[in-house]
């Protein structure tokens, strides 16, 4: 027979909150697991003992910050990755990992389900389930939002409010901030509510990690970045593990108003949403290691390395972290990496991030040759003259015709 246990995705917001108990409900025996990302919560008890007030007869939380930045966000920045050329892709870095726990924990557990809160038009439902597919075939998936029972009891928020208040769960939920958020150390998303309007401008006070550019400090600050392997390991000298590092770096960039992105996005499933985006750390990384490649990157390693990044970060964000094309490209982009060891300066101000200077033991500058003001020998201008010659052949051909 089947078990009935099911292992929950849990945030402890309102939505997750309802499920749990709906589950319950159902007949499911709840398992709650909340990931910890470093996303700024009420009390992890306090979020406990929520989720056991839902009905879960467990709640597992465990602490994955490290892992998150060091295995997903790093080797992301190694490819300097952006969706659409402007989504740091923050969220979706979140999705592979919080179901690899999961996955895990069920079996664990001895669940033969795993359950999220993610809706029926978002991307996050194709992230959960893909990686979950990939890490253990038999898995089955309970996805309430496409489940015509639950569809009819919630058709909105504010069912959902009723019934936590129905069964006395203690839920944080307003109409005073018409949007919804998801938040780890990487970024802040937000979106729905008001931003549903993309021609309507975001409220000043909906915005977390950052300032306005506008009353960022009017002095710059100035850091350095090294990098080791296209791996940043310190900032201003001092080593850091990789998710202070990120943490530091987020509270720099967002007291000088970093890292704020309004997009208008093609979601997996086939429509294009608005989100706004708060990432001011990977803003900053991503600068200063693309500072870090073009001291240390071979020319045409790194021209094909831009253009593989599209599909590294489409695998990204459609949700095929754990696919065999996304195997192969994680070996490439290790490789390309071997030789960006580097220190990059940076100046950040009002929104702007600056590269001031970089160093590198393993720079392909070369100076002598690239010198303006001397002739070394090394390069002789003349030569240049049947460089062009032979690649303008074919042109002079074609001209022909």
């Amino acid at each position: 027979m089947t078990s009935k246990k099911v292992v929950l995705a849990y945030s402890g917001g309102l939505d997750t909150s309802a499920i749990a108990k709906w589950l319950t409900l159902e007949g499911y025996e709840v398992v709650c697991f909340l990931a910890d990302l470093g996303q700024k919560v009420e009390s992890l008890d306090a979020i406990r003992e929520k989720g056991l007030f839902s009905g879960a007869k467990k709640v597992i939380i465990k602490n994955i910050q490290e892992e998150f930045v060091r295995d997903i966000v790093f080797e992301g920045l190694q490819w300097n990755a952006l969706y659409e050329g402007e989504y740091l892709l923050g969220t979706s870095y979140a999705r592979p990992l919080i179901t690899k726990y999961l996955v895990q924990i069920a079996e664990e557990e001895g669940a033969d389900f795993i359950a999220h809160g993610a809706t029926g038009k978002g991307n996050d439902q194709v992230r959960f389930e893909l990686s979950a597919y990939a890490l253990n075939p038999n898995i089955q998936v309970i996805v309430p939002w496409r489940t015509p029972e639950f569809l009819a009891k919630f058709p909105g928020r504010q069912e959902l409010i009723e019934f936590s208040a129905l069964h006395g769960i203690p839920v944080k939920a307003t109409k005073s901030q018409p949007w919804s958020s998801d938040e780890n150390l990487m970024h802040i998303s937000f979106e729905s509510g008001m931003l549903e309007d993309p021609s309507v401008r975001p409220l000043e006070e909906m915005f977390e990690l950052t300032v306005s550019p506008q009353k960022a400090p009017d002095t710059p600050t100035e850091i350095s970045i090294t990098f080791e392997s296209g791996i940043p390991i310190s900032v201003n000298g001092k080593n850091l593990p990789p998710h202070e590092l990120l943490s530091l770096l987020n509270d720099i960039g967002g007291k000088n108003g970093v890292g704020r992105a309004d997009i208008v996005e093609n979601r997996f499933v086939g429509m294009k949403s608005r989100g706004v985006y708060e990432t001011p750390g990977g803003t900053i990384l991503l600068k200063a290691h693309r500072a870090a490649e073009s001291l240390t990157l071979e020319k045409d390693t790194a021209h094909l390395k831009d253009r593989l990044m599209p599909e590294f970060a489409e695998l990204v964000y459609n949700g095929f972290w754990y696919s065999p094309k996304m195997k192969a490209l994680r070996a490439f982009v290790q490789e390309t990496q071997k030789n960006v060891s580097a220190t990059v300066k940076l100046e950040i101000y009002k929104g702007n991030v600056m590269i001031i200077g970089r160093t590198s033991e393993k720079s392909l500058y070369n100076q002598d040759i690239a010198s303006m003001e001397a002739d070394s020998g090394k390069y002789q201008p003349a030569d240049a003259g049947g460089f062009i010659k032979l690649l303008s052949l074919p042109l002079k051909a074609v001209k022909r015709q």
